[in-house]
């Protein structure tokens, strides 16, 4: 299956366990992959035959900002099931990135990878 990526989408977000990252907030890095035929637009250069990835990730960041809740593993749930339900791809991997995590070492971030398939009827 071909695939489309969008890497290294940095949002302000207000998602963790303690209060002060729902209150002050942090960056998040996303890396996005959507699966999906795209021989369509390969052969017809039309961008109707395909995942508009600027609408993708307008709506990554808009879920990211709606709601704040405790866990990366649920913020990345949230992407990937928003995706899910307003793209056509058949599967979508979301790898979210949180740099500033409250761990006393040094660390480059940690992050959840997930991902999520259309349903089949």
């Amino acid at each position: 299956m071909d695939s489309i990526q969008i890497r290294g989408l940095r949002v302000y977000a207000y998602h963790g366990v303690n209060p002060e990252e729902k209150e002050k907030g942090q960056p998040f890095v996303l890396d996005i992959t959507l699966r999906t035929d795209l021989s369509r637009a390969g052969a017809s250069d039309s961008l109707s035959d395909t995942l508009n990835y600027a609408r993708v990730t307008k709506r990554a960041v808009q879920v990211m900002r709606q709601e704040r809740v405790n866990l990366i593993e649920r913020a990345a749930t949230l992407v990937a099931e928003a995706i899910l339900k307003d793209f056509p791809a058949q599967e979508v991997t979301v790898l979210l990135r949180k740099p500033r995590a409250p761990i006393a070492a040094d660390f480059e971030d940690v992050a959840v990878e997930i991902t999520r398939r259309r349903e089949t009827a």
